[in-house]
């Protein structure tokens, strides 16, 4: 039987670093179990996720996010032009936003908004065949509200808009273009207690004689942090415009992928803390559900040291728990480096390609 969550669950265990900072310049953190965790915000994985070379190379191009329509105009210009001349373009996006792009001042939306290309492209092509019929803004409104699925469908080349949705309040977008997201992300926090350390950093001159040319500070730590994001099938099928299942999987698959890899970029110049992870289950189940409870008490080292081991066994210990008591009808595979054995019930897997294909195969049915 076809479920329509599809659970992540990721363990990964970061050197030290400072992976996402907030506006003090001090890395995030999170009171958890009435104890601090380091945090990394959902915001940010969302990002390292689309702005990725592995997303690039298997979902496309990623959406264009900005408020500053005035920017956004002349890429949309350059990226359609032999397909749609500059007019054109220009009053499709004025459609789209509400707002007068012709503008000789800067002009901006009400809020940073995702934009695809091809989807901006499906309502230039709308149009084109308003404006060889002599229709007006107002009638040629009324025209487009009936074109959602054909924007629906162009989101196969914006699969991130799809995947995190969009929220627009002005123009046309502001109903053509709500989309509620297929995918939920958790911040991810460490499975244990974790404090700051302070790195007292340098700049040396080379031309000044002593000292250094600048000195400063930067938070950084280290820690096993829980990942969590939930997927949510027949929401993915709808935003790609009633896509096939096959394809909303193959989607799974990467997002699966991008989150047992992929890392922030801050400061990793300066720290290099390019983990991969050391546990990744999936689970195809009826409802969405985290296991962060897992590390609601803090992990504690085990006897040789280290939170990875203690960290694997508490997730372990509390998945049995949790599916075993509410008697969870999912299918999961996991993929765990080192000498540990799955819960009861999941399928142990001999690398990620052979856990993504799982995925494909929709768990293994």
């Amino acid at each position: 039987m076809d479920k329509n969550f599809i659970n992540f669950h990721i363990l990964i265990s970061h050197s030290p670093s400072c992976l996402n900072r907030d506006d003090m310049n001090m890395q995030k953190s999170a009171i958890f179990g009435g104890k601090r965790r380091v945090r990394i915000s959902s915001q940010s994985l969302k990002r390292t996720l689309r702005k990725s070379d592995y997303y690039h190379r298997h979902l496309g191009e990623s959406s264009i996010r900005t408020k500053r329509l005035s920017d956004l105009k002349g890429i949309l210009v350059e990226r359609l032009a032999g397909r749609f001349d500059a007019v054109l373009v220009l009053r499709t996006l004025a459609l789209l936003a509400g707002k007068d792009v012709g503008a000789g001042e800067a002009v901006e939306g009400d809020a940073v908004a995702p934009w695809a290309v091809e989807e901006v492209a499906v309502v230039c092509e709308q149009v084109k065949k308003g404006t060889e019929q002599g229709l007006d803004d107002a009638k040629l409104a009324r025209q487009l509200k009936g074109e959602v699925e054909a924007l629906r469908r162009a989101l196969a080349s914006g699969v991130d808009i799809a995947l995190s949705g969009r929220m627009a309040t002005s123009g046309l977008m502001s109903e053509l273009g709500k989309i509620d997201g297929a995918l939920a992300v958790a911040h991810a926090i460490t499975t244990h207690t974790a404090d700051a350390d302070l790195d007292w950093f340098t700049a040396v001159d080379d031309l000044q004689e002593l000292g250094s040319g600048h000195l400063d500070t930067q938070e950084f730590s280290s820690g096993v942090f829980y990942r969590y994001a939930s997927l949510n099938l027949s929401q993915l099928q709808e935003n790609l415009g009633n896509a096939s299942r096959e394809k909303a999987l193959e989607i799974a698959a990467h997002v699966l992928h991008m989150l047992a890899t992929e890392v922030p970029s801050a400061k990793q110049q300066s720290f290099a803390a390019h983990n991969l992870a050391d546990l990744a289950m999936v689970s195809f189940a009826d409802i969405p559900f985290s296991f962060a409870n897992a590390f609601e008490e803090p992990v504690r080292p085990g006897p040789g040291g280290g939170f990875l081991k203690p960290s694997v066994d508490a997730f372990h210990k509390y998945c049995h728990r949790i599916r075993e008591s509410y008697g969870l009808d999912d299918r999961c595979g996991e993929l765990v480096i080192g000498d540990f054995q799955p819960p009861i019930g999941v399928t142990k897997m001999t690398g990620l390609e052979t856990l993504k294909a799982w995925v494909r195969n929709n768990g293994g049915e």
